[in-house]
């Protein structure tokens, strides 16, 4: 790559204020959709669009939900952009840096040679000051929060095994490929884009093998589903559509929170089904059908291998990107670096980038908001219009959804359409007049 011909556009740059003011001007835009959106939890009575959805009583109970976390979210993404904006203008990464090398030299007697030896502690360090930074936030929302409106079931001791499992397991993993990829930028030269990318794309598909054998079960118990009439028609409806399910498993979400889900994973003719045991209690055996005839729509409209092939172009772009990035002095001494650490290249690019990722990740909302239509759609072709769509009512309020959204901060924040509008899509009139409600929902388990 033939750096000196854009190197005199990007030495013209004040890469510090630059990232702080793109940085702040984006918190005012965010915060300005999410007031938009917290006037919207202020509502006290149900919009008439609503009526035969929910009612009343229980759209109180998610306006108060959601109104809540709205509040708590304004102070908890205050305190975030007041302390990104001091750690850049006060230079704290250059002083982790230089405490990861003193550090590094005081306990094996590694000298600043040792650039990739350094990185890991540098980058550990990092991860652990973030981890504990936002741990308050953690504990308020799933303790306060979460607790007053009965989703947590969370005990302390699990909240803090669960940090440490995984801040572990972020080491485990984190050492072997950061050196591997901090190796392969310095020994392939200008055209390290290429290799990295590779390299990226094989640790990607293995982790996504390792993750559900290896890395869930620390966490959450997969047991096989019974036989009987839910497990007979789940398969019925795979065969339908030839689908290659091997196996079905029912995950313990309710050990952590009463919110509900269900998945696939697995590549060619390896696929599993996940069931949140939340999903199964909450909902009939049709209804659990209908959303995994909406998911397995995205695997029969290969939504899924198209979000995978655009995430390794962006992935990418973004390495091909910093190929241009990472020989800028200017970058490095803009953010208070004397010396040129590869990984602090990469990182300090990252928060350049800012601007261009912003308009990507927005881009890919609307892509995944246009595949959840399609699923949907999907579902309504084998037949399950009114099931998905009495199971979608069901799932908003048994996790106190949003229902009534703003569009401007939906579109900006959110990878699936509101309630509302997937209903509307699905274009099927409700099967009563009296909407749907938890106690309903209750007599029916």
């Amino acid at each position: 790559m033939d750096f000196s011909i854009i190197q005199p556009l990007l030495d013209g740059i004040n890469y510090k204020a630059y990232v702080v003011g793109f940085s702040i001007a984006v918190y005012f835009f965010e915060q300005y959709l999410n007031l938009r959106q917290y006037r919207r939890y202020l509502l006290t009575e149900r919009p008439s669009d609503l009526a035969d959805i929910v009612s009343q009583e229980d759209f109180a109970k998610a306006q108060s939900y959601n109104l809540e976390k709205s509040q708590f979210g304004f102070i908890e993404n205050a305190y975030k952009q007041i302390e990104t904006v001091a750690m850049l203008s006060l230079d704290f990464l250059p002083f982790i840096w230089d405490f990861s090398g003193r550090l590094m030299l005081s306990v094996a007697a590694y000298g600043p040679e040792y650039e990739i030896v350094q990185s890991i502690v540098f980058t550990i360090l990092f991860s652990t000051i973030s981890t504990l930074s936002s741990m308050p936030f953690s504990l308020y929302s799933t303790f306060v929060i979460e607790q007053r409106h009965g989703f947590n079931k969370q005990t302390l001791g699990l909240f803090f095994m669960d940090a440490i499992k995984s801040h572990i397991i972020m080491v485990v993993i984190m050492v072997p490929f950061l050196g591997g990829f901090l190796r392969i930028i310095r020994s392939t030269g200008d055209n390290f884009y290429l290799y990295i990318w590779v390299a990226m794309l094989l640790f990607q598909f293995v982790m996504i093998n390792l993750y559900p054998t290896l890395i869930q079960p620390l966490f959450n118990k997969l047991t096989p589903l019974e036989d009987g009439d839910l497990k007979s028609k789940i398969e019925a409806l795979a065969a339908r559509i030839n689908f290659p399910l091997k196996k079905l498993y029912v995950i313990d979400g309710s050990k952590r929170s009463s919110h509900s889900n269900a998945y696939f994973y697995g590549f060619g003719k390896n696929k599993h089904i996940v069931l949140f045991d939340t999903l199964i209690d909450h909902s009939s055996e049709e209804e659990i059908c209908a959303v995994l005839a909406h998911e397995l729509g995205h695997w029969a409209m290969s939504h899924t291998l198209r979000i995978l092939a655009s995430s390794q172009m962006y992935l990418f772009l973004v390495f091909w990107l910093f190929s241009f990035a990472i020989h800028s002095e200017h970058l490095y001494h803009d953010f208070g670096f004397s010396t040129m650490p590869t990984l602090i290249g990469f990182l300090l690019f990252q928060f350049a980038f800012s601007p261009l990722d912003s308009v990507i990740n927005f881009l890919m909302h609307v892509y995944q908001r246009k595949n959840e239509f399609e699923a949907d759609a999907y579902a309504l072709k084998l037949g399950y219009a009114a099931t998905l769509r009495s199971a979608l009512i069901k799932l908003s309020i048994k996790n106190l959804g949003g229902f009534n959204i703003d569009p401007w901060y939906s579109a900006w924040n959110h990878s699936h359409p509101s309630l509302t509008e997937r209903l509307k899509a699905l274009g099927v009139e409700p099967t009563s007049d009296t909407p749907i409600t938890q106690e309903e929902t209750k007599k029916e388990q």
